[in-house]
């Protein structure tokens, strides 16, 4: 994917960016490996793309309260064939989970993520490609069928439910 193969974190912070290039060559070795690589049914693991939306300010963070996880996670899931490109499928994925239309979206990944799923049986993994969207200002969210909740909350005041990555995302988000 040529999203991927240009991809460079920006920022400082030598050890993030050490990391992000281990994810990269990872996720690359993953599409290289397998040719459904891209898609839900490849079991090993998969690629999805996801987006932080931010408040037209960048200080409240929208969140969804994933149905299946418990979680307070960042709106975004897997590709879907009408997807051209991998910034499409998170733009698709946040506009469907969110009720917002005109999301701004950052062309250009923030960073990359690996973490266990629960689509597939035990050992699978999401690749997923992270995203910056900005909301339009008074942007009114509409939970969709694939969220017990949805709301926006302060960057600064995270809910109790949000793991480490998010955290990590919505600090980066927060410093563009």
């Amino acid at each position: 994917m040529k999203v991927l193969e240009a991809y460079r974190p920006s920022g400082t912070d030598a050890g993030f960016a050490a990391a992000q290039a281990r994810l990269r060559e990872e996720f690359l070795g993953h599409l290289n490996a397998h040719a459904d690589g891209l898609w839900k049914a490849c079991a090993p693991g998969h690629i999805t793309a996801s987006a932080l939306v931010l408040d037209s300010t960048g200080t409240q963070v929208l969140l969804t309260l994933h149905r299946k996880i418990k979680m307070w996670l960042q709106l975004g899931g897997h590709c879907e064939p009408g997807d051209a490109t991998l910034a499409e499928a998170a733009l698709r994925e946040a506009t469907e989970e969110s009720g917002i239309e005109d999301l701004e979206l950052r062309l250009d990944p923030i960073q990359l993520d690996r973490h266990k799923v629960f689509c597939h049986p035990e050992g699978t993994w999401h690749l997923d490609v992270q995203y910056v969207a900005y909301a339009p200002q008074n942007a009114r969210a509409e939970i969709s069928d694939e969220s017990d909740d949805l709301r926006w909350f302060p960057a600064n005041a995270l809910p109790d439910l949000t793991d480490d990555a998010v955290r990590r995302l919505v600090a980066r988000a927060t410093t563009l």
